[in-house]
This record gives C-alpha cells, sequence and structure tokens, in this order.
C-alpha cells in the first residue's frame, strides 16, 4: 500500500522541484542539448512514477489486476507489498491516475494529428507560390526559394524535408550566413526537435494547471532554438550565425525597443555575441549520466519490497 503512494508523492516532488532547480542552473544556456535530456529525464521520471503508482493501487484495490500484475511472484513478494491492506483511496488514487493516462494519449494524438494537417497545409501552400514545373517531382528539392519581401527561412519536417527560404532573405543573407541558415535548421531536423515540441505541447495543453509541463513547454521552445544555433556556430562561427538572424529578423523591429513578440532572439544573438565558454566533457558526462539515473529512482522504489523479500 506504501509503495504507491511513495511514488506518487515522489512524482508531485519532482514535477515541483525540478523546473527550480533547472532555473537556477547556470549551465543551462552553455549546454542546451544537455538541458535537453535533464528536462526529458524530469518529465519521464514524473510520468513513470505516476504510471507506476497507477499500477500499485489498482493491484491493490482489486484482485483481478493484483492477479494479472502479481502472477508470477512468488508468495513472499506478494506479502510484502502488503496488498491486502486495502482502503478507498487506493481505487480514488488508480483511477484518477489511469484517466490522466488516457487524456495524456489522447493529446499526444491530437497533437500529431495537427501537426501532420499543419505539415500538409504547409505543402499546399508552398504548391501554389512555387508550382512544379514540367518534369519536377513533389518534394524532389531540399531547397525551395520563394518570391517575397519578408525576409524569412524556415525548415519544412516530413519525409522529405525541405529549406524553404525567401528572395529577400537571399538578398539579406551575405557569405557564408546562408550556409549557416540552413545548418541552423539542419540541426533541427537531425535532432527531431518537432518531436520534442510536440509531445511538450501535448502535455502542457492536456495538464494547464501543472507548472512542470507548462515550464516543460516553454524550454523545449527555447532551448532547441539554442542547441540548433551551436550547431550553426560550431561550423560557421558564432558570428556568422548571430548575423545571420540579425540579418532575417531586423526588419520585424525585433532589436528595437518594446516587448519582443518573436520570442529570445536578442538574447540569443547576445549569447552567441557573448561566447560563454562550454562545460568540460566531464561536467557534461556527470550531467548526462547523473539525469539518466533519475528515472531509475521511480523503478527502484517500486521494487524495493520485492528486493528486500528476496534478499
Amino acid at each position: 500500500m506504501w509503495v504507491s503512494l511513495a511514488l506518487f508523492l515522489l512524482g508531485v516532488l519532482t514535477a515541483l522541484a525540478a523546473p527550480r532547480l533547472l532555473s537556477r542552473a547556470d549551465w543551462v544556456e552553455r549546454e542546451p542539448v544537455v538541458a535537453l535530456w535533464v528536462w526529458q529525464c524530469a518529465v519521464a521520471t514524473v510520468l513513470l512514477s505516476f504510471a507506476l503508482s497507477m499500477t500499485f493501487s489498482a493491484s491493490t484495490a482489486w484482485q483481478a489486476v493484483r492477479g494479472q500484475v502479481f502472477a508470477p511472484a512468488p508468495r513472499a513478494v506478494v506479502d510484502a507489498y502488503e496488498l491486502g491492506t486495502t482502503g478507498p483511496w487506493s481505487a480514488v488514487l488508480a483511477v484518477a491516475l489511469a484517466a490522466g493516462g488516457v487524456w495524456s494519449g489522447a493529446m499526444l494524438g491530437r497533437e500529431f494529428s495537427q501537426a501532420r494537417a499543419r505539415r500538409r497545409q504547409r505543402r499546399c501552400d508552398l504548391l501554389v507560390r512555387a508550382p512544379l514545373l514540367p518534369g519536377e517531382e513533389p518534394g524532389g528539392e531540399r531547397l525551395v526559394v520563394l518570391e517575397g519581401e519578408r525576409a524569412d527561412a524556415w525548415w519544412l519536417a516530413g519525409t522529405t524535408p525541405q529549406l524553404v527560404i525567401t528572395t529577400a532573405a537571399l538578398r539579406r543573407l551575405k557569405g557564408r550566413q546562408l550556409d549557416a541558415v540552413l545548418a541552423h535548421e539542419q540541426g533541427h531536423a537531425r535532432a527531431r526537435h518537432d518531436w520534442l515540441l510536440h509531445c511538450s505541447a501535448a502535455l502542457a495543453s492536456g495538464f494547464p494547471g501543472i507548472p512542470v509541463f507548462a515550464a516543460f513547454r516553454e524550454e523545449m521552445h527555447r532551448l532547441v532554438e539554442l542547441a540548433a544555433d551551436d550547431v550553426a556556430s560550431r561550423r560557421f562561427g558564432r558570428l556568422t550565425i548571430a548575423l545571420a538572424l540579425v540579418e532575417l529578423n531586423e526588419d520585424r523591429g525585433v532589436f528595437g525597443p518594446g516587448p519582443d513578440p518573436y520570442g529570445d532572439l536578442p538574447r540569443r544573438v547576445n549569447r552567441l555575441l557573448t561566447a560563454a565558454p562550454r562545460l568540460t566533457a566531464g561536467r557534461r558526462l556527470r550531467l548526462t549520466a547523473a539525469a539518466s539515473l533519475v528515472p531509475v529512482v521511480p523503478v527502484l522504489v517500486a521494487f524495493a519490497p520485492a528486493l528486500s523479500a528476496l534478499g
């Protein structure tokens, strides 16, 4: 009985502590890839804790579930979990967590279906603005140039990803700046940042009252851009990608007075120009390893009675 409560409290504690700890860390902007991994491990720990808590609560409340979960377990292991000492909270907690799990799945399905619909619509709009010439295959070109007075560039994901860039952007980008923009967008595609954005958006929209999921979505949007900036800067230099960002967004009033409607672009440019040193390889490895071990904690809590009984 106590295992399901411990797992539930562990999930709540992780959901409360992780955003605060990561917001105070001084290395997040210096190592966005590591920060992305830490965030994923923290959210995975929350979800895994709740899933295991649901399983043990259902096993405590209903004999049918208990028989399925503990069917191969020795009698000593079953006794160690004290499943016979049931209470009304077990069924309530199991039903609530199960409903949350079903809702999470529904939100994920809705997010990915909407993303596919948006991607299809953007490809249709792209064909209208840049129609295929006789003999051209749909999606055959990885770079598409659009006539436009507004400097813009974006990566169109899918089975045949394409970089779309306007003629205004081509006029503004000089030298290797275009290559840096291409490297930035390819960094998004190779790391599958769209999956992170869709998953974080689904959790945040499905559970708007839970701060950890809202912070997860905000940080994913910010960190994937920083990670892609670093991919481009390692190939073409920090100054090149910083100037490319300025050229693409200068006409939008991003760098002037007043609120920034385009997110953290000034901070991104300032980060590239100040060039704070990266963490050492050893510290990056330690942070990654420590984050990878966090999801193991709920598994250890779940199996602690069984290991104690067998030992």
